[in-house]
This record gives structure tokens, sequence and C-alpha cells, in this order.
């Protein structure tokens, strides 16, 4: 029952998706051939496009799948539990220590090794 009222729905996509492809050309297009004229004007009329271009695309069911997932991350996006102030410096801390131990370890190394292979080669 589903899959028919998809593919009801998904008839007329193609031409959804035509029409939002037609106002991205066209606002490409216009935006090129008014360049004389204000970058307000030309911005406003390119968020109104993007904004009447992104309503037809979510008429679609690929484009109302696309609404679906963004609700559903932001719904996942408020159950994680973000570390406190005092956690992420403490951690930014740590690792900034860990990083200068393997930068002097490394030098080291680097050191040692410079100092074999001069001797060897003279």
């Amino acid at each position: 029952m589903a899959e028919k009222i998809e593919s009801e729905d998904g008839k007329l996509d193609l031409v959804k998706w035509t029409i939002v492809a037609a106002i991205v050309a066209a606002s490409a297009y216009g935006n090129s051939y008014f360049s004389t004229e204000s970058l307000l004007f030309r911005t406003i009329a390119l968020l109104v496009a993007a904004g009447g271009a992104g309503w037809i695309a979510t008429q679609t069911v690929k484009g109302r799948a696309f609404v679906k997932l963004c609700i559903e991350a932001r719904i996942e996006i408020n159950k994680v539990v973000w570390p406190t102030r005092q956690e992420t410096t403490q951690t930014t801390i740590v690792v900034l220590i860990v990083i200068f131990i393997v930068a002097l370890i490394l030098w080291l190394l680097d050191w040692g090794l410079n100092g074999v292979v001069s001797s060897i080669i003279g």
C-alpha cells in the first residue's frame, strides 16, 4: 500500500526536479546577466530563487526523505551528552602535553640518528 502511494507521489518528481534545475540555471544566468546591478538586489533574488527551488524540491519523495533525515538528525543531536567546559579544557591540556612529549621524542630520535649518520659518513 505504501509503495503504491509513493509511486503515485513520485510520478511528478521528474517534472519537479526539472523545474528546480531550471530555476537554478535561470538564477545563475540572471546573476551574471545582471552583474551591473546592485549586489544586494542580486543576493535577494538568488535567495528567493533558492527558497523557491528548495520548497519545490521538498515536495518530491527524495526531498521529503531528506527533510525527515534532517529532522531526525536534529533530534539525535539533542540526545548527545556534550562535555562540560572543564572536561573540554582538561582534555585539551592532555592532548597538548601528549603532543609535546611526542614532539620531544621525535626531536631526540632525529638528533640521535643525525649524529649516528654524521659519524658514519664522516
